[in-house]
């Protein structure tokens, strides 16, 4: 029985997002990081990759580096370049390139689920990757990338994302890649309790992309745990409800 959950996001102003859109921290360097983000001061990139706010060359492992990650998502949440959430919410989530489409649900997985083998892992981690992904975690009180999972398809899972897409997204955009970004948002009692339920019938998740992102959010439980503050229960994000998990429908 898999847990998942809905959380309370920071996501984008709407008339933002396309410009806060960046693509995942670790398919580029951070000349590459640097260079895509440009001159555009809303590129998430600034979080995600903040050693780009320093002279190139810079240790992107520094303490600077996650503080400087920190004073970007204060800035954005305090500019009102991103909102907070009244409640927890699951959100649907389509990508379209080239024609193809692929549709998924954004949620919270559980920490004692990947623990205890209910995520199924394919690759082996290293340390030092995980390490700077828990610090980052740690720095901005957020588990900034999500992670890619995919689960065996349902009829109700599928019947309750084809319902909301027949309503109007709370984004559609196309990214600077060219691919078309679409969210819906699943804000009432009665879906999430719905999806919440669904879940609870799949057996396992597999992990398609983002290894050390969910080993870092592991690690970053644990510290969560000895030292509880705003953090919540064992989960897969050191802050906000359990942590932020990616699966596909």
């Amino acid at each position: 029985m898999i847990t998942f959950r809905p959380f309370r996001a920071f996501r984008p102003a709407k008339e933002y997002a396309a410009e806060v859109a960046a693509l995942p921290y670790d398919v580029m360097t951070s000349e590459e990081a640097r260079a895509m983000a440009g001159d555009n001061a809303m590129s998430f990139l600034h979080v995600d990759r903040a050693e780009i706010n320093f002279p190139s060359g810079t240790d992107p492992y520094s303490p600077e580096v996650y503080q400087k990650a920190n004073e970007y998502m204060r800035m954005f949440v305090s500019e009102e370049i991103f909102l907070y959430e009244k409640t927890p919410c699951f959100f649907i989530y389509r990508l379209t390139m080239n024609g193809r489409t692929q549709t998924g649900l954004v949620g919270c997985a559980s920490i004692d689920d990947y623990e205890n083998g209910l995520i199924k892992k394919h690759e082996l981690t290293r340390p030092e990757k995980e390490n700077d992904r828990a610090a980052h975690i740690r720095a901005c009180e957020a588990h900034a990338s999500p992670v890619f999972m995919t689960f065996r398809d349902t009829k109700n899972i599928r019947g309750i994302c084809d319902l909301r897409t027949e309503k109007e997204p709370a984004y559609d955009f196309i990214a600077d890649d060219g691919v078309r970004n679409t969210v819906w948002v699943i804000d009432d009692d009665e879906t999430t309790e719905a999806i919440i339920c669904a879940f609870g019938g799949i057996d396992f998740l597999y992990i398609a992309d983002g290894h050390h992102r969910s080993a870092a959010a592991a690690v970053a439980a644990v510290v969560a745990t000895v030292r509880p503050s705003r953090c919540s229960d064992s989960s897969l994000a050191a802050r906000r409800q359990d942590g932020c998990r990616r699966p596909t429908s």
